[in-house]
């Protein structure tokens, strides 16, 4: 009895310390947002402002680009008609999405490792990275996006009838209403139902994906001649394979770019088939060996940067890829944020490849969705414009086998998702640890933008 009450006492201690340090961060990020001046909005930001605007009829309505999905821009709208042109409600309700992410995260863990302490790991260490939780604060749709993705893969996980299946591709749906980037890779999830109901589970999950999507497929459909929700691809195409530098927001290309491809021709049709051009003719300059070569070499490095999409719109020289969004922000607080982001993300990358050299659950059908998820995801960003944000719908999978890692620190359990012993596995570890290190710290070394 003592013992188990020991355990009780260690658990609320734990619990209240995570607490602490969870309201501690919002208290800084709330205040580095609203002190002062405020926050400048920087990129994409000004675009969903301007279309939420125009939504809630407090604005002109701006052309249709064809390049961003509308769900962020609906909420968005909501928020201004009902608060009007206060983002405080808006960045409330996005902490709220982003808890409840987490909240999915530990569920879905918890199935897939069998511990509990994996999971709150798993939880913790998505909620406490700074660099995580200010998207709550800003105006993309990664926090929206995150949540439906993650509801769509806990309802596939439990998968008790074609009523799940059907919420399950509704919410698929809604993520692509978001971020249309899944709009290839969808069809995967039908995998886990098709395990369990066969044809029934895959026929619910498609019904669900149309029923949310029909209309803005159609709309799609009409703008670009395509059944897409949205379709930037042959822009970031162009403006991906036109980056020079391994950290984002340098030099940016897609910003210089932009004024030209809406100049290109009057519909995104005639836009989409210029850019595609140009990305051959770039491709065909350069040579298909020596463009990987080059792709290689630059875009994971901006994807697993270190310099986090907050810590990019902190004070620091702009040649180092700082946009200084947070005009206001003081020093010292903006250095202990970036070191508090800096650790936490590197806890998470080595604690990734930790877990994952050790894992021994093969059998669990979330861990190989996950790894096609990575697969699809990095084969996505090869060509493509890459910035730091995009890391963040994988963030949850690199938190999840991290939290088994760290989980497995404490002691040995033969049954434990996560073993660490064995030669051959340390080795492919510290391979795995070394690369992705690399990768988050390296850009700024390799390129000497400020030189």
């Amino acid at each position: 009895m003592p013992q188990e009450q020991d355990v009780r006492t260690r658990r609320r201690v734990l619990l209240c310390i995570f607490v602490a340090l969870f309201l501690l961060q919002q208290i800084v990020l709330f205040w580095l947002y609203w002190a002062g001046s405020g926050k400048a909005l920087l990129g994409d930001e000004v675009s969903y402002l301007t279309w939420a605007r125009g939504i809630a009829g407090l604005g002109p309505m701006p052309a249709d680009s064809g390049w961003w999905p509308p769900l962020q821009a609906w909420l968005l709208a909501g928020s201004l008609r009902v608060f009007g042109e206060n983002f405080l409600p808006m960045q409330l309700l996005q902490t709220g999405f982003l808890i409840s992410a987490a909240a999915l995260l530990r569920a879905i863990w918890r199935d897939v490792d069998g511990r509990v302490r994996a999971a709150n790991l798993a939880a913790a260490l998505f909620l406490l990275n700074p660099s995580n939780m200010a998207y709550a604060h800003w105006l993309w749709p990664e926090p929206v996006h995150l949540l439906l993705l993650l509801a769509a893969l806990r309802l596939a996980q439990r998968g008790a009838s074609p009523a799940r299946s059907f919420l399950a591709g509704a919410a698929l749906g809604g993520a692509m209403l978001a971020k249309s980037l899944l709009s290839l890779f969808w069809p995967a999830l039908a995998l886990l139902f098709a395990r369990r109901y066969r044809w029934r589970g895959a026929v619910a999950l498609l019904l669900g994906v149309a029923v949310i999507t029909a209309v803005p497929l159609w709309q799609g459909w009409r703008l670009t001649g395509k059944p897409m929700i949205a379709d930037s691809s042959a822009f970031n195409l162009v403006g991906g394979l036109r980056e020079r530098w391994r950290s984002d927001y340098i030099d940016d290309s897609v910003a210089t770019l932009a004024g030209d491809y809406f100049a290109s021709a009057p519909t995104p049709a005639e836009r989409n088939a210029i850019y595609r051009e140009r990305a051959e003719a770039i491709v065909h300059e350069q040579g298909l060996l020596a463009t990987l070569t080059a792709q290689l070499g630059r875009q994971y490095f901006r994807l697993f940067s270190a310099k986090t999409t907050l810590l990019s719109q902190l004070p620091g020289p702009a040649c180092a890829g700082h946009a200084g969004s947070y005009r206001d922000a003081p020093a010292i607080l903006a250095q202990t944020l970036a070191a508090a982001s800096d650790t936490l993300h590197l806890v998470c990358l080595v604690g990734f490849a930790l877990g994952l050299a050790f894992w021994r659950r093969w059998r669990e059908p979330v861990v190989w969705w996950s790894a096609l998820f990575f697969v699809y995801q990095l084969g996505l960003y090869l060509p493509l414009h890459v910035k730091a944000r995009f890391l963040l719908p994988m963030m949850p999978f690199l938190c999840a086998f991290a939290g088994s890692a760290l989980a497995s620190l404490r002691q040995p359990d033969a049954t434990a998702a996560v073993q660490l012993h064995g030669a051959m596995r340390w080795a492919i570890a510290a391979s795995l640890a070394a690369l992705l290190l690399l990768l988050a710290l390296a850009g700024p070394w390799f390129d000497q933008s400020c030189a």
